[in-house]
């Protein structure tokens, strides 16, 4: 956000100087903030991510649903990493990273990003570092949302999404207004097979094992701000603005 000096003209025809705020805009890096947000299956990061967006007016850009548009949309990003993932392969960083940059080009990222899903390795971490330096930018802060298992696997055994749209909800804390029909769309809200309490255990360990190394790395950087998950949805968010609004 910045203030922009304008002149117009006062009563008597004379020049006066307002200020008007304009917010983020294309080709000024300084005014862009960019956070990566992350956290284990059923710590609520998606909600999170939503308020964060609408709070601070910052583009919410969550790699699956960037590997969803390009697939649908059969562009060539979307097409090679379509390639790999059809042979059961990984989809390499620099495709993903491809993605995240032609994402960058819209102007709704002008203001800042709220990266959610990536990075999810050193590596990731090094090459995001690399593409925002290519800008003149720089990361802000890393939220790292994280509970105890078992409050995480409560809460995803309660876990209910929309069929069509994705939106996710709670059938104890957060359920549909109307059951079994989304808020957002209409769609159908049911629950996911793989939502099983196994199941999620196992998610949660492999994001863990994947996820603490990187966790280490941000620390080491001074960017990583640990927020407690255990917390009610509107305590983990104003956790978390505090933390934009100082990082800002």
């Amino acid at each position: 956000m910045y203030l922009l000096q304008i002149e117009v003209f006062g009563p008597l025809g004379q020049f006066n100087l307002q200020e008007i705020d304009r917010g983020g805009v294309q080709g000024d890096p300084a005014l862009a903030d960019y956070f990566v947000l992350f956290g284990p299956p059923g710590v609520g990061k998606g909600t999170q991510a939503e308020r964060l967006k609408k709070g601070f007016n910052l583009a919410h850009v969550s790699t699956g649903d960037l590997f969803r548009d390009h697939l649908k949309r059969e562009t060539e990003l979307g097409k090679l990493a379509k390639s790999y993932m059809d042979r059961g392969a990984l989809v390499p960083d620099d495709v993903t990273i491809g993605m995240v940059r032609e994402r960058m080009k819209e102007p709704d990222t002008w203001n800042g990003m709220l990266l959610d899903g990536f990075p999810r390795t050193i590596a990731q971490a090094e090459s995001l570092d690399d593409l925002l330096a290519e800008r003149g930018e720089r990361l802000k802060q890393v939220l790292f949302i994280n509970a105890p298992k078992p409050v995480l696997l409560a809460r995803l055994g309660n876990r209910l999404s929309c069929r069509q749209c994705g939106a996710i909800y709670n059938a104890n804390t957060q359920p549909p207004k109307v059951p079994g029909v989304c808020d957002v769309c209409g769609g159908e809200v049911y629950q996911r097979a793989d939502d099983r309490p196994e199941v999620q255990l196992r998610r949660i360990d492999v994001y863990l094992e994947q996820t603490m190394p990187l966790a280490d790395y941000y620390e080491g950087r001074g960017l990583l701000t640990k927020i407690d998950g255990e917390q009610s949805i509107d305590e983990v968010y104003e956790s978390l603005r505090q933390v934009v609004e100082r990082a800002k």
